[in-house]
C-alpha cells in the first residue's frame, strides 16, 4: 500500500524505518447523508484541521474495541452498527499512520465534544476548513458512492 505523503515538503520525525500506527476511524452518517467532522483539539498535531473521530489503537484492541472506545472518549457515544470500510496509510511529517476507517450507521447518545474540539455535520462539498490530509480521501470515496461530481470541500485559505 502506496502512502498518501501529507506535506511533503517537511522532513519525517523518525526517518524512513517509522512504525506504523493504526488508528480507528468512525464516519458517522446520517440517514439523510449527513456526516460528522470534528476539529482537532488545541496541543495536538494539525490542530483545528477537521477529521472524522478517532483514535490510535490500544495494545490488543480490535479495530471494533477501538472505535467503540475512542468515539465514547472524545464523543460520549455508544456505537452500535459499525461497518469497516477502507484502510489508508498517511505519511505525515509526524507519524506514519494507517487509518482504519469504518462506516458507523448507528449509535446512541447526544455528542459530549469531551476534548473541548468542534463538530459539524456536513455534506459534500464540506464547507469547513482547513481539512486534514487524512480525510480528503474519505470526501472522495463519499463523493463516489453517492455520484457527487466536483471539489469535496474547501482549500486552505492562503495567509
Amino acid at each position: 500500500m502506496k502512502p498518501l505523503v501529507a506535506d511533503a515538503g517537511l522532513p519525517r520525525q523518525g526517518g524512513t524505518n517509522r512504525a506504523v500506527v493504526d488508528v480507528a476511524v468512525g464516519v458517522l452518517l446520517r440517514p439523510g447523508g449527513d456526516f460528522l467532522l470534528t476539529s482537532r483539539p488545541q496541543g495536538k498535531v494539525y490542530a483545528g484541521y477537521w477529521e472524522f473521530p478517532g483514535g490510535k489503537f490500544e495494545p490488543g484492541e480490535t479495530l471494533q474495541q477501538a472505535l467503540h472506545r475512542e468515539l465514547h472518549e472524545e464523543l460520549g457515544l455508544q456505537i452500535e452498527q459499525i461497518e469497516p470500510w477502507r484502510v489508508e496509510l498517511v505519511d505525515y511529517p509526524h507519524a506514519l499512520v494507517r487509518l482504519h476507517f469504518c462506516k458507523v450507521l448507528l449509535w446512541t447518545g447526544e455528542l459530549q465534544m469531551r476534548e473541548a474540539q468542534s463538530f459539524a455535520w456536513q455534506r459534500l462539498p464540506v464547507q469547513v476548513q482547513p481539512v486534514l490530509p487524512g480525510t480528503i480521501p474519505v470526501l472522495q470515496w463519499l463523493a463516489q458512492e453517492h455520484n457527487f461530481s466536483g471539489a469535496t470541500h474547501l482549500e486552505k485559505a492562503l495567509a
